[in-house]
């Protein structure tokens, strides 16, 4: 019985998890965006693949797969301080719109027979673009989000959403390519790329005040500053080394895909786009059980996983080199995909400072896409050496020698995160902190400070210089004003925000009935956040005034006079 209710509870989150992000018309249209801009991606993918492919064979595919990824490796992250500077969405609308442009342009030169150059160039432009959308697209959803289930279930829906455009952008290009032409594939992956564009026009939320752009901006040095968050941040090392090997082998797999079709399955052209569409396939199931995983507090277990599901189905395949077997056996490439998404993106959102959350994302971008195009031209050179069927087995063990090596390590960040939750749950008890958006409440979480004070002890008096703001953790006080108890509050409630919004000494004295554990922000780690959205704002001087009036010194009684 008990397992029933567990089961029907785990079956009860993940459908919240969908209709959370669907009731929310942000969310609802962050995700839509997301679903046709990787739809386009990945049917250009398979277009781009075949057109490298008759041009020069399976050298040529991981030539063209480098020439893609390196000029957005190193732009990635010169480009991602934008989107940390404003409201990220209309960075979202500008990549859009140079991607639709750059293959819609790519089709007509295929329509024209014009030269394969300038494809590739096309090809170069809109991957540079799409290498922007994901990390503004990651960093843009935590700002629409208020808790970190909210968050945890933004990235399920959005890895969904990842797995159905794995699945239908090249199930698209296959039936496209099996009655038409590569140009109507780009043809149609632009008009995709418009629709997610479009979508994000109308998108209204509160954004996280930013200072306003410097008259010079210096986006190297900005860049900078992203890379230092990471390199200072031993988890969030931890999960960008293991995403750069699992897209090494993302890009083993775009050059393995195609000549395992042609040459080792012997299925042709169409051949490619099944195999990729399995992956999809796979990818959507596997989303579907990974929203099974929201509130699980082992999102670092669950990446582990995911990472080495990359692996070890190439593995097999190279063991088992036959059709019936390859179809499944990626399929589990997709539910690794699936995993990784949850579990990788969530992590970071909430390991990373919001300030700088674009430009960590740029540097996973520029990672994944450096190891993309390395590995597919890695894999050319492993096809050449050791043969189709050894280069699957060598590549494919890449992963998960790596996952079980951080095993420890990732359930250690499990654990760091389990902690946040707590403090952000505590926070969040306070109305004031109660409409923040998941970054502004977990940059609060990550600035209190413990304080223990014994029975009976002043916390502070009336008349002393506010420089704090107090949260009750255990324990109770009495707010005592001009000598008489005016509260008493306990667990989940705070004190001393009077004195720092109105910038006066303490109006009153708190002294614990009972031991205390406090967590305590600084003034200046609570003004910026509290004041710098306006619900909360509001909210504080709402508060701010009822405790003053509350506080005030009643006059004593009179009796009126005697009527004459």
């Amino acid at each position: 019985m008990g397992d029933d209710d567990g089961g029907r509870s785990r079956l009860g989150q993940a459908a919240a998890a969908f209709t959370s992000n669907w009731r929310n018309r942000n969310l609802r249209r962050a995700q839509l965006s997301f679903l046709g801009a990787w739809t386009a991606e990945w049917a250009f993918t398979v277009a781009l693949g075949i057109v490298a492919y008759r041009d020069g064979g399976a050298t040529a595919v991981g030539l063209v797969g480098l020439l893609r990824m390196l000029p957005s490796a190193i732009l990635a992250p010169l480009l991602s301080p934008i989107a940390d500077r404003g409201r990220r969405e209309r960075v979202l609308i500008l990549v859009s719109v140079v991607r639709g442009v750059a293959t819609a342009a790519a089709a007509l030169v295929i329509a024209l027979a014009g030269p394969t150059v300038v494809i590739y160039a096309l090809a170069v432009l809109s991957t540079i673009a799409a290498t922007l959308y994901r990390p503004a697209h990651s960093a843009l959803l935590p700002s629409l989000c208020r808790t970190g289930y909210e968050l945890a279930s933004a990235n399920v829906v959005r890895g969904l959403l990842d797995s159905a455009a794995t699945l239908v952008g090249p199930l698209l290009a296959a039936v496209l390519l099996q009655f038409t032409g590569v140009d109507v594939v780009f043809a149609v992956a632009a008009a995709a790329s418009f629709w997610a564009a479009v979508l994000l026009l109308r998108l209204k939320y509160d954004a996280p005040p930013r200072p306003p752009a410097p008259a010079r901006p210096n986006l190297a040095k900005e860049a900078v500053d992203g890379v230092r968050a990471v390199t200072q941040n031993r988890g969030l090392m931890l999960i960008l080394g293991l995403a750069a090997a699992q897209a090494l082998t993302r890009g083993a797999l775009t050059v393995l895909s195609v000549v395992v079709a042609i040459e080792l399955l012997g299925t042709g052209e169409p051949g490619v786009g099944a195999l990729m569409t399995a992956v999809g396939v796979g990818a959507v199931l596997g989303s579907l059980a990974a929203s099974l995983l929201v509130g699980t507090g082992r999102l670092g277990a669950w990446f582990a996983v995911g990472v080495g599901l990359w692996g070890l189905p190439l593995t097999l395949v190279g063991l088992i080199p036959q059709e019936s077997a390859a179809l499944p056996l990626l399929a589990f490439i997709g539910v690794g995909n699936a995993l990784i998404d949850v579990a990788g993106f969530t992590l970071i959102g909430r390991m990373a400072p919001d300030e700088v959350l674009a430009r960590v994302f740029g540097v996973l971008e520029s990672l994944v896409t450096v190891f993309i195009g390395i590995g597919a031209v890695f894999a050319s050179l492993m096809i050449a050496w050791i043969g189709v069927q050894g280069a699957l087995i060598a590549i494919g063990l890449l992963c998960p020698v790596l996952a079980a090596v951080s095993w420890r390590r990732l359930r250690r960040l499990d654990r760091s995160v389990g902690d946040l939750d707590v403090d952000v749950g505590l926070l969040q008890q306070v109305p004031m902190f109660g409409t923040l958006p998941l970054p502004a409440v977990e940059r609060l979480a990550r600035g209190l400070e413990p304080v223990a004070v014994a029975a009976d002890q002043v916390v502070f008096a009336q008349g002393d210089v506010g420089d704090r703001y107090y949260l009750i953790e255990s324990g109770e006080v009495d707010v005592v004003g001009d000598g008489q108890v005016v509260a008493t509050l306990g667990p989940g409630e705070g004190f001393g925000e009077i004195a720092l919004l109105r910038r006066t000494r303490r109006t009153a004295t708190v002294v614990a009935r009972s031991a205390l554990r406090l967590r305590a922000l600084s003034s200046d780690r609570f003004l910026p956040v509290v004041l710098g959205y306006t619900p909360s704002a509001r909210q504080a001087a709402t508060v701010v005034d009822d405790m003053l009036h509350r506080y005030e010194p009643k006059a004593p009684f009179e009796e009126p006079p005697a009527s004459p």
